[in-house]
């Protein structure tokens, strides 16, 4: 065999060994609050490049601390990763700040979309920016861009956030994170408290910045019907656990996740009285 050869199927083993590397990875973490409190235990999850993964469940499945946990905004509310480690783009990242993170390309859009509601909605933009060193001009194409994903922005540029709707507060905030110019976003309930028209609207916009400019998104959402119409894939987290992974059609049709998740059975929608029956048939948490 030549040298040449050698070489080659060298280059094709590193090329498909690169593209095995998950682009974000979170390793078997656990995490415990306040040095007590068991939150997540054990969860396992990996984001693609160039892909849209949700995080799925109920309230206080664990999502939330999950995406903190990726952005390292977990130590802020007295939380601990006492297990396992998380890499982005192949290196560890659980021991960098929030700041450290964003310049690398990896952004959070928090759950309730803490716009700072004295400032506009412009003003609100510009703070995004504070990491990278742009011109005036730089600066202005970037504002561009985001009005072109989110033309709502560009009507209320000058209203104060405070008074905006909850769509347009969180057009702002995932706007705001745009700004930073990164490679993922951690994307935490985006449809909460906004009305249903304005959930598809945002969505949509999502799968836009995805398509377009190649952002990975990692989302919580407690709306599994409407995330997994726009994911890839999805993982389902029940007290701080991954109890099913799957592509995002698969679990749309999974008839567990249909039941469950999505209130729909063979026998058509199910009640709150049948909590019960819930609560014995879902073995496959195990």
């Amino acid at each position: 065999m030549s040298v040449h050869s050698i070489t080659a199927e060298a280059a094709t083993a590193a090329t498909a060994a690169a593209t095995d590397i998950a682009y974000l990875s979170v390793n078997n973490i656990e995490v415990i609050y306040d040095h007590v409190i068991l939150v997540l235990k054990g969860i396992s999850l990996q984001v693609p490049q160039g892909k849209i993964v949700a995080l799925l469940g109920a309230n206080g499945a664990g999502k939330s601390t999950t995406l903190k946990a990726i952005s390292t905004l977990l130590r802020n509310e007295r939380g601990d990763i006492t297990k396992g480690d998380i890499t982005f783009r192949g290196q560890r990242v659980d021991h960098l700040t929030p700041n450290e993170l964003v310049k690398r390309g990896l952004s959070q859009v928090m759950e309730g979309r803490h716009c700072f509601g004295h400032l506009t909605v412009e003003e609100n933009l510009l703070t995004g920016a504070y990491t990278r060193s742009l011109s005036r001009s730089e600066l202005k194409a970037e504002l561009e861009k985001v009005y072109h994903y989110f033309p709502r922005l560009r009507e209320r540029r000058n209203s104060q956030a405070g008074y905006t709707s909850g769509g347009e507060q969180q057009m702002c905030a995932i706007g705001r994170a745009l700004m930073a110019k990164p490679s993922m976003i951690l994307l935490d309930e985006p449809s909460m408290g906004i009305a249903p028209q304005l959930v598809e609207e945002i969505f949509e916009i999502v799968k836009s910045l995805n398509v377009q400019e190649k952002v990975s998104f990692l989302l919580a959402e407690q709306n599994t019907n409407v995330a997994l119409r726009y994911a890839d894939f999805g993982y389902i987290l029940e007290n701080g656990r991954v109890v099913m992974e799957g592509e995002a059609k698969d679990l749309s049709s999974n008839e567990d996740v249909k039941e469950f998740y999505l209130g729909v059975s063979g026998a058509g929608r199910k009640s709150f009285k049948d909590m019960k029956f819930y609560r014995r048939r879902k073995r496959w948490l195990a």
